[in-house]
């Protein structure tokens, strides 16, 4: 534990700082769960896109008059799909699957037997293959006329940019946290200054500097900052693991979820900790230089 320095200012007892521990962990606190969410949502489309890379999906619609589509038909596709350079393979979607695909909108009782559902195929490319799907869908709709043939790339690509702003917004919040955070401690501060004015005037007729002025304001800083950060890191990270202790519940009760899990990965466990760890000591930080730098611009401008 870092060792207290002396004040010679009794900045402890006045009522000038007193809220200020609340009001950081309060901002430590958004700017922690603004962080956690963008680092969460990151890692969710990251592992989406990895789920997705090198896939297709092939759509092969049923007759316009609903009955079955011909076996001949489905194994024709699935034979042109698998000669395709680049194709590694071509897996026909069972109706367990499909079924499986709908429990989201439709639930745990969908009868995808009674809906007239088009074959779907799991489409599976080799690294780096480029495939021409504007010709594989010719082919394929000569022999099942009204196939598909989905990449995931447009709305894939509309995903990422829709994160991508989430992220931008939530860093833009954690800046705003940070204006808060120093016009909050530069009013404490000259608060501050103008309660120990006094005090501050004997200090500069015995010979004392500014500098050593403002470090008794700094380090007090300094110190509300620092236990104020490590209340709002605690507190977000109490309300992040509720979060994901109900998601898991969710999970656990069998619900199928539409988006990818929002739990992070590794790299992202990692960061996370590490965040934690520096968010308090960045609170205090910006009440160390603030404050410093508004005890030495006030006293810098008296006569």
């Amino acid at each position: 534990m870092m060792a207290r320095r002396p004040s010679i200012l009794p900045l402890e007892t006045d009522g000038s700082g007193r809220f200020l521990p609340w009001l950081t962990a309060l901002m430590v606190y958004l700017a922690a769960l603004a962080i956690g969410g963008a680092m969460s949502l990151s890692g969710a489309i990251d592992r989406w896109d990895a789920g997705l890379a090198g896939t297709l999906t092939v759509q092969l619609p049923r007759p316009v008059d609903g009955t079955p589509l011909a076996a001949k038909d489905v194994n024709a596709a699935l034979d042109a799909l698998r000669k395709t350079p680049g194709i590694v393979s071509a897996t026909q979607l069972g109706d367990d699957a499909q079924a499986q695909l709908l429990k989201p909108w439709l639930g745990d009782k969908a009868d995808a037997l009674s809906l007239p559902l088009p074959v779907l195929v799991d489409v599976h490319v080799a690294d780096g293959a480029a495939i021409d799907t504007d010709g594989l869908q010719k082919r394929l709709n000569a022999i099942v006329p009204g196939a598909a043939v989905a990449t995931h790339d447009r709305w894939l690509g509309r995903l990422f940019r829709v994160a991508r702003a989430i992220e931008v917004t939530a860093f833009a919040i954690v800046a705003l946290i940070a204006v808060a955070a120093v016009a909050t401690i530069v009013f404490v501060v000259r608060t501050g200054l103008l309660i120990h004015s006094h005090v501050i005037d004997l200090l500069h007729m015995i010979g004392a500097r500014d500098s050593f002025v403002a470090r008794q304001f700094q380090w007090h800083a300094f110190r509300l900052g620092l236990r104020g950060g490590i209340i709002g890191v605690v507190a977000a990270a109490l309300t992040i693991a509720a979060f994901y202790a109900v998601g898991m519940m969710g999970a656990n009760g069998g619900e199928q979820a539409v988006m990818p899990s929002l739990g992070l990965t590794a790299n992202g466990v990692s960061a996370a900790v590490i965040l934690a760890v520096l968010l308090p000591f960045c609170a205090g930080g910006i009440g160390l230089l603030t404050a410093r730098l508004t005890v030495l611009g006030a006293l810098g401008r008296l006569p």
